[in-house]
């Protein structure tokens, strides 16, 4: 079961006592995909600037959010090359002084590595459906040609084969999920759906509105 936490939940984090995030994304190997956190500027700056430096100058390579439960979830930021930053300064008149929100993400989530067919999704939990968003990022990441018409049943192809999955680890008021397409498999896959005539050339085509049916309305 993905671990989950209130929207609302501010987060501690272990190692850096200035720090509070409100959302953390988190992947099946522990690595950091997505965290926003508050602090005053000086604070945030200190927290960017450990992400660069080693472990002897005091750098940060991991750190350990305070769970609602009094828990720890063990996060790896890993290189910082290969996250985004975005920098929100609000709440200028607060007794701590001039408030920052940092948001870091995994550059995949925003661009998909079409060299290895992955990507990162980051969606809003009161999105109830978020099949059109999935469904662009599967097109924009898979090499192979998609017809608009396949979306549903490549979705649940792509469930089913475990290349679209949910990350285990989503604090806040965001979900996250990993699409890693194994393109020979998805290949033979969708071969087979097309020779079954789950897949055709162009969508069904929806039944005629006859004059009857028109006066029925009326």
């Amino acid at each position: 079961m993905p671990l989950l936490s209130s929207p609302a939940t501010l987060h501690r984090i272990d190692e850096c006592a200035d720090l509070m995030a409100d959302a953390c994304i988190r992947d099946e190997q522990g690595n950091l995909i997505f965290i926003s956190v508050w602090a005053r500027d000086t604070a945030i700056q200190q927290f960017l600037a450990r992400l660069t430096l080693s472990r002897d100058e005091d750098g940060l390579e991991q750190f350990h959010l305070i769970t609602e439960q009094g828990g720890s979830v063990h996060v790896f930021i890993g290189t910082a090359e290969r996250l985004e930053k975005r920098l929100t300064r609000t709440y200028r008149r607060t007794l701590f002084g001039s408030m920052i929100n940092l948001w870091l993400f995994d550059r995949h989530c925003i661009r998909p590595d079409k060299s290895t067919a992955s990507a990162l999704a980051l969606l809003p939990r009161a999105v109830s459906d978020p099949t059109s968003r999935l469904w662009q990022l599967v097109r924009d990441t898979c090499p192979l040609p998609l017809l608009e018409h396949w979306q549903a049943p490549v979705l649940t192809l792509l469930r089913d084969h475990n290349m679209l999955q949910d990350l285990p680890v989503a604090l806040g008021p965001l979900r996250g999920l990993h699409l890693q397409l194994d393109v020979p498999a998805l290949t033979e896959a969708l071969g087979e759906l097309i020779r079954r005539g789950v897949l055709t050339a162009y969508p069904p085509q929806q039944p005629a509105i006859t004059e009857l049916s028109l006066q029925a309305v009326a």
